[in-house]
């Protein structure tokens, strides 16, 4: 006897190529999903490492900008006390150079004058003073002229006045203080 297949086949078939179709696609579906949770979890590592590099830069920046304060405040300290030596050093050079004003003038001052006041700015020195006559005021000034130590000799005024039975001059005289061998400088 003949056999005779009553299955439809062809129905079965498709139902299998649907079958393979449907776990094609949900593996597919699934593998897709991984895909994209694996580069989410990939970028997310990577954004977090970007993070934590950034912060820890921020925090190197800070402890940096916290040295460079630091540095600015010894740089302005080491500049204060470097002028605090200059001017300490001025005045170590200096100190003798009064000391050659008092014995200069000493030398010459004329018999017959005396200085009430001296005031000194810079190098110019203003004597205020009583002579005998308005000569010994020219004497004066012709010694300081003469002077190693002492130069430019101006006269601002001079008075005779009547003091008693005697006649007195008194007079304010500048002149400027210099070193010798030094150009005479203008400090006004």
């Amino acid at each position: 006897m003949p056999s005779i297949n009553l299955l439809p086949w062809r129905e079965a078939k498709r139902k299998k190529r649907q079958r393979d179709f449907g776990v094609a696609m949900g593996g597919a579906v699934v593998a897709g999903i991984a895909v994209i949770m694996l580069a989410m979890l990939a970028y997310s590592q990577m954004i977090s490492a970007q993070e934590s590099r950034n912060d820890r830069l921020t925090s190197e920046i800070a402890e940096l900008e916290k040295s460079i304060q630091e540095i600015d405040g010894l740089e302005r300290q080491k500049e204060r006390l470097i002028a605090r030596m200059e001017v300490i050093e001025r005045l170590q050079k200096s100190r003798p150079e009064i000391v050659h004003l008092f014995d200069e003038l000493v030398r010459q001052l004329p018999e017959g004058v005396y200085l009430t006041s001296m005031k000194q700015t810079g190098s110019r020195v203003e004597i205020r003073g009583v002579a005998q006559s308005s000569t010994r005021v020219s004497a004066l000034m012709r010694q300081i002229d003469a002077s190693e130590w002492l130069s430019d000799p101006e006269v601002e005024r001079v008075e005779t006045k009547q003091s008693g039975n005697s006649r007195q001059s008194e007079f304010v005289v500048y002149l400027k203080q210099r070193k010798p061998g030094v150009a005479v400088e203008d400090d006004v």
